[in-house]
């Protein structure tokens, strides 16, 4: 980036309060192109679509939940574990992780109460009667997609308090997708769909671009830099 557009960059990001002078320390550490990519895919981050896991034990899919997730820029990623703890592998994540807001529950029925309180509504992935595809849910009010354990779905407690079903249609022998991949090709749809018609509804507030930015840049440091700043009493 020339010198000129660089400032020109920074002076946006300071119209726009993103950054400022009591941030002056952390992001003079960061390179300008840095500092552009992260604005960037600031602006396209959404919590209007959210993503809520329930018993996904295997690190893999745990790891590729997250990896879709941050990829279709979902920013919330709901979590209530199930026999095995929550430990994504990282080699799958390719630290895609850093970038998202992780909330854990401590159970399915707080999880759903805590999304619905938010003016989410709910739909599991199910195969049973009575669901619909997944382009016909209606995104015309912020949705939480539920996904559930890789050998027996979501539980009949997420079923009874979901607000519906949805099914990824299929036209082979095989009935089912890894969860991994149903949620790729879930996320893929309601994102694309909720972008076009939420409009401006789909994006962040300003107010969650500026919090969430100030978290990206500190966590960007290195980590021994981090450690300076705090010692000299900087914390975001």
């Amino acid at each position: 980036m020339e010198e000129r557009d660089m400032k020109t960059f920074l002076a946006q990001l300071r119209q726009e309060g993103l950054i400022t002078e009591s941030t002056r320390p952390v992001w003079e550490m960061i390179l300008p192109r840095r500092l552009r990519r992260m604005y960037e895919v600031l602006n396209e981050r959404t919590r209007y679509i959210t993503v809520l896991i329930e018993a996904v034990d295997d690190p893999h899919n745990q790891a590729a939940v997250l990896r879709t997730a941050e990829a279709f820029g979902v920013q919330d990623v709901h979590i209530v574990t199930g026999k095995a703890p929550f430990s994504p592998n990282r080699l799958v994540t390719r630290y895609a992780d850093q970038w998202l807001t992780l909330h854990h529950k401590p159970d399915i029925k707080t999880a759903i109460a805590d999304l619905k309180s938010q003016g989410y509504q709910v739909y599991a992935s199910y195969l049973g009667e009575g669901t619909i595809p997944v382009s016909d849910i209606d995104l015309s009010q912020p949705t939480a997609l539920l996904f559930g354990n890789e050998h027996s779905g979501v539980s009949e407690e997420a079923l009874r308090l979901a607000d519906g079903t949805f099914v990824i249609p299929m036209y082979g022998f095989v009935q089912s997708f890894n969860i991994s991949v149903a949620a790729a090709l879930a996320l893929y749809d309601v994102t694309e769909r909720a972008r076009r018609q939420a409009g401006t509804r789909y994006y962040l507030s300003s107010n969650e671009k500026k919090a969430l930015y100030q978290q990206w840049m500190w966590q960007t440091l290195n980590p021994r830099i981090r450690k300076q700043l705090e010692l000299q009493g900087y914390t975001i």
